[in-house]
């Protein structure tokens, strides 16, 4: 009996209670299923599109949607200048932008949770030299630095990657360098230190665990961010090169049937203006489910 009372008893698996607090954020399990449906789309691209998006279909430029006057099932959401299918684009072009916001997250949160523990953890010279170089780096706008590295690179999407992921390492930094301090004062630590733990095991053993709450709500709005920085870069001419059919350059391929074609710019901004919306709104989610003093009752 008393087996089956302490069971009973037992606390929730942490699993169990971020599910718990999440769900009953409306905002984030909304910016969950729209991200879950663009990463199906996007790991399926192949199946679902019902064409190439880089077949090109003689006669059938700037076909209209199927419901607008003109149109047919043909081509679902229309033809592009060149007469493309729309919809195939778009399938495949959320992937492309999804994988890559993904290398950007990746890239400028290692680098800049690995400066931000550094900075935290030495402090000192080492701090005062990290945090001038991020201030710097943020007092400019960030799409503006983003364009002047991509143009001393040179367009490619491995050049946007770089340069949208450099813009973005100060936000990481600034994020690890506070959390880092904040555990440095913690009783762990000090036990830790007591017991000859060295600054490495101390950085990414004991104090990096205990930062990820945070750090992963930061992910998440770097992967909206990303999104929208390798859109403008695209629609700048610095991003994707043709064929291939990424977002924002779909968008700069369309700019002069704006008037003419006005589906060939709205549907791609549609696209992104979601994608961004649904990482923001899972992002508000998490960090009311991890933050213990965001928590519901």
């Amino acid at each position: 009996m008393s087996n089956a009372t302490s069971k009973l008893s037992a606390p929730p698996s942490p699993l169990i209670e971020f599910w718990y607090h999440f769900k009953s954020h409306l905002g984030g399990l909304i910016g969950l299923v729209i991200i879950t449906f663009f990463l199906f789309l996007g790991l399926f691209a192949e199946v679902i599109a019902p064409y190439d998006p880089a077949q090109i279909f003689p006669g059938k430029a700037t076909l209209p949607p199927f419901f607008a006057q003109g149109g047919s099932m043909e081509f679902i959401l229309g033809t592009d200048d060149v007469g493309r299918d729309i919809l195939s684009r778009l399938i495949f072009g959320g992937r492309i932008s999804i994988v890559y916001s993904f290398l950007v997250v990746l890239l400028s949160g290692t680098i800049g949770t690995s400066l931000g523990l550094i900075a935290g953890y030495y402090g000192g010279a080492v701090d005062r030299m990290t945090m001038r170089l991020v201030d710097i780096m943020m007092s400019l706008p960030s799409i503006l630095l983003a364009i002047v590295v991509a143009s001393i690179l040179g367009p490619g999407l491995l050049n946007t990657v770089i340069a949208v992921s450099i813009v973005s390492i100060p936000h990481f930094i600034r994020l690890i360098r506070a959390q880092t301090m904040a555990e440095m004062k913690r009783p762990y630590v000090t036990a830790s230190k007591t017991f000859g733990a060295s600054s490495a095991r101390q950085m990414f053993i004991n104090i990096l665990p205990n930062c990820m709450a945070p750090l992963i709500v930061q992910a998440t709005i770097g992967f909206s961010n990303g999104i929208l920085d390798i859109a403008a870069l695209g629609f700048l001419g610095l991003g994707a090169k043709p064929p291939l059919s990424e977002w924002g350059t779909m968008l700069a391929d369309a700019r002069a049937y704006i008037e003419s074609a006005p589906w060939m710019v709205t549907l791609p901004g549609i696209c992104i203006l979601l994608v961004v919306l649904g990482f923001n709104l899972l992002g508000d989610g998490l960090r009311d489910a991890l933050d213990p003093r965001l928590k519901k009752s």
